[in-house]
């Protein structure tokens, strides 16, 4: 049960909290399940504003860490990628379509769901709803599910890595195949190794690039009016610094500095991303979008590691 403590008295709580995720002790896991644990047990005092916070955070600290990369390694990595990339973004898509209509879901929801799972969670579902015209009511179920599976999968996929005994190669590329938003991606990575985190920055950004034909795509399979694409410019800017990163002679505090930063803003990400998801948000998504979400999630896992291993 929640107790609410005045205001100044939980804001400060909130913020000892942020600053202990900037900090050596607090790990990404740890640092979304302190965000989760705050707001159901306490409460968000600045729920207004975290979520705005959220996507800038993760923008800079994607793009700083691409002044740590390499261009030859990044393309190498992009490369191997494709074709595991293309298959499950097709595959979640079909699937989702005929599991949504068995379990008759929604259609717009049912596609949301889709989009951020094959995709890059948020971010795909963000971009798709304004092509479907979605409601805000659809648009925060799609967004319940993915985050709920999102902090499922930052908790789980390291241990299940270390179980199987993955690579640190097979770990970065399986995270970034299977797990839906690049937060919890590089989460995810970040706890399970530094290879691993390069490869699946890596193979994610290319992957949410995909966000531009799916919502070319999405005009004509919904036919209705349509919004704005909205074109993630950040990966752009991570591109550049990879490249600046690979060509040019940098000095140390930018090649080693920003990309240690950036992972310490990655953390601080993962706290308010836990701060954003409360136990009433989950039961409001319901049985059936979650369902759905959830067979998505493991048939793109269990597929996806089956590849990486054997093909």
């Amino acid at each position: 049960m929640k107790y609410r403590f005045p205001d100044k008295f939980t804001q400060i709580i909130f913020i000892v909290l942020a600053v202990l995720c900037l900090t050596p002790f607090i790990s990404s896991p740890i640092a979304l399940l302190l965000g989760f644990l705050m707001t159901n047990l306490l409460y968000n005092p600045f729920k207004a504003h975290t979520g705005k916070v959220v996507k800038w955070l993760l923008k800079i600290a994607v793009v700083g860490l691409g002044f740590g990369m390499d261009l030859n390694h990044t393309l190498a990595v992009g490369k191997e990628g494709l074709l595991l990339t293309v298959l499950s973004i097709s595959t979640t898509l079909i699937l989702g379509y005929f599991i949504g209509k068995a379990l008759h879901i929604n259609r717009a929801i049912s596609y949301l769901i889709s989009s951020g799972t094959a995709i890059c969670g948020g971010s795909a579902i963000a971009a798709v709803s304004a092509v479907v015209e979605a409601k805000e009511k659809q648009i925060s179920i799609a967004l319940g599910v993915v985050f709920f599976l999102n902090a499922v999968a930052l908790l789980v996929f390291p241990m299940l890595g270390h179980a199987l005994n993955l690579s640190q190669a097979d770990f970065g590329l399986w995270s970034a195949i299977a797990i839906h938003d690049t937060s919890s991606v590089v989460g995810a990575a970040l706890a399970y190794g530094e290879e691993a985190l390069d490869i699946a920055v890596t193979v994610k950004l290319a992957r949410a690039l995909w966000i531009i034909p799916l919502s070319i795509l999405t005009m004509f399979f919904f036919r209705g009016e349509t919004g704005k694409i909205k074109i993630p410019w950040f990966i752009l800017l991570f591109v550049g610094a990879v490249i600046l990163s690979s060509y040019i002679s940098l000095p140390d505090f930018i090649v080693t500095g920003i990309p240690f930063l950036s992972k310490k803003l990655l953390v601080l990400t993962l706290f308010l991303v836990g701060a954003g998801l409360s136990i009433q948000s989950i039961k409001e998504s319901g049985f059936q979008p979650i369902l759905l979400g959830l067979s998505l999630w493991i048939t793109i896992s269990v597929t996806s590691l089956a590849y990486i291993l054997y093909l």
